[in-house]
């Protein structure tokens, strides 16, 4: 469960862009929708390494 308090004065549109930072960094929705269809282990993993090889290369232009 998220709890977010409310400070003193502060907006309400403050405190649900708290919320919904918090439960964003929670990534309920995203292991909801990985959930919706049956991915395959070895398809799994492939993404991983092409995600992988991604920030690898968006790091080598970086550095």
């Amino acid at each position: 469960m998220i709890i977010v308090n409310v400070k003193e004065g502060e907006s309400l549109d403050r405190a649900l862009k708290r919320f919904k930072k918090k439960f964003e960094k929670t990534g309920v929705l995203r292991e909801l929708r990985s959930r919706q269809a049956y991915e395959k282990r070895s398809v799994t993993r492939r993404t991983q390494v092409k995600k992988a090889i991604y920030k690898q290369s968006l790091n080598q232009d970086n550095g």
